[in-house]
C-alpha cells in the first residue's frame, strides 16, 4: 500500500489533524519534531511524496495537476477527523490546490489553511526557469536563490546524487505551473514570511487574499526562505494559538 502520509506519534484522543506539506526537494523528516509541539488532542501527519525518503525509488511527479489527483486519493483514508493545512514553499501551493479540490469533492475545507513561503499562485514566476540546467549549474542556482541545499549534503556528493532528481523534478512542476481560477476557498488562511525572504514578500503574501472569502492573516518572522527552520520555536507558538481556535470547531464551520 502506497504510503502517502507519516505520522511520528498517533494520539487516539486527537481532534484534529494538522497535514504538513514539505517543501521542494525534500519529504517527512522535516517536520519530525513539529508533534512534540502540539497538545494531545491535534495530530501531525507530515506528506512523503513519490522520490523521496521511504518512496526513494518511485518517480517524482513534475506537473502539479497529477500529483493533486494522486494526494486527494491517497490522503481519503486519513480524513476521519477535522482537518487544517500547512504547507511551505511548494508545500504550499500544494496544499492549497489539495485544499480546492478537497471543496469540490469532499470531505469539504481544512478547518484553517496556513501557506509558508509562498507568493499567491495568481503572481507570475519571479525568475527564470532553472529544472533544465545541469546538476553544477542547477546546485548553484538554488543555493544562489534559496540558500536550499545544505553544505553537508554538498560535502557528500553520493547524497546530493540521490537528492538532485526529486528537488529537480519539484523545481520543474513550480515552474510549469499556470494559475487557473478555480472559486475561491471558505476556509480562513494564514499566511507565514520570513523578513528577509526575497521569494515571498510581505505585500505577494497579502495577495492570497484573493484566493478566499474567508479571513486572512500575515504573519512575519525574522529570516530569509527557510525561517520555519530557523524561527521555528516561534512558527510553532504561531500555529499552535490558532489551531486553539478552530479544534473544537466541527467540520466546514470556521470561526
Amino acid at each position: 500500500m502506497t504510503t502517502w502520509l507519516v505520522r511520528a506519534k498517533r494520539r487516539s484522543g486527537a481532534r484534529l489533524r494538522l497535514l504538513c506539506f514539505p517543501w521542494a526537494g525534500v519529504g517527512p523528516a522535516v517536520y519530525r519534531q513539529w508533534a512534540e509541539a502540539f497538545p494531545p488532542d491535534i495530530e501531525v501527519g507530515a506528506i512523503l511524496l513519490p522520490g523521496r525518503e521511504a518512496r526513494l525509488r518511485e518517480v517524482p511527479f513534475t506537473r502539479l495537476e497529477p500529483l493533486v489527483d494522486a494526494l486527494v486519493t491517497g490522503l481519503r483514508p486519513h480524513m476521519d477527523l477535522p482537518f487544517a493545512m500547512f504547507g511551505h514553499s511548494m508545500g504550499a501551493l500544494v496544499a492549497f490546490h489539495v485544499a480546492c479540490r478537497f471543496r469540490q469533492e469532499g470531505p469539504g475545507e481544512p478547518a484553517h489553511l496556513f501557506l509558508s513561503a509562498r507568493r499567491a499562485p495568481h503572481l507570475p514566476l519571479r525568475y527564470p526557469p532553472i529544472a533544465h540546467l545541469g546538476d553544477a549549474e542547477f546546485v548553484t542556482e538554488v543555493r544562489r536563490r534559496y540558500n536550499g541545499i545544505p553544505d553537508e549534503v554538498l560535502r557528500h556528493p553520493d547524497l546530493l546524487a540521490l537528492l538532485l532528481p526529486a528537488l529537480k523534478a519539484d523545481m520543474a512542476l513550480i515552474e510549469g505551473y499556470t494559475h487557473r481560477e478555480d472559486g475561491r476557498l471558505q476556509c480562513p488562511i494564514t499566511t507565514y514570511g520570513g523578513l528577509d525572504d526575497p521569494e515571498a514578500t510581505q505585500a505577494e503574501l497579502v495577495s492570497w487574499r484573493e484566493q478566499t472569502r474567508g479571513p486572512l492573516s500575515v504573519r512575519m518572522f525574522p529570516g530569509t526562505h527557510f525561517f520555519v527552520q530557523t524561527a521555528q520555536a516561534a512558527v510553532l507558538r504561531a500555529i499552535r494559538d490558532d489551531l486553539a481556535v478552530v479544534a473544537d470547531a466541527p467540520r466546514g464551520v470556521y470561526p
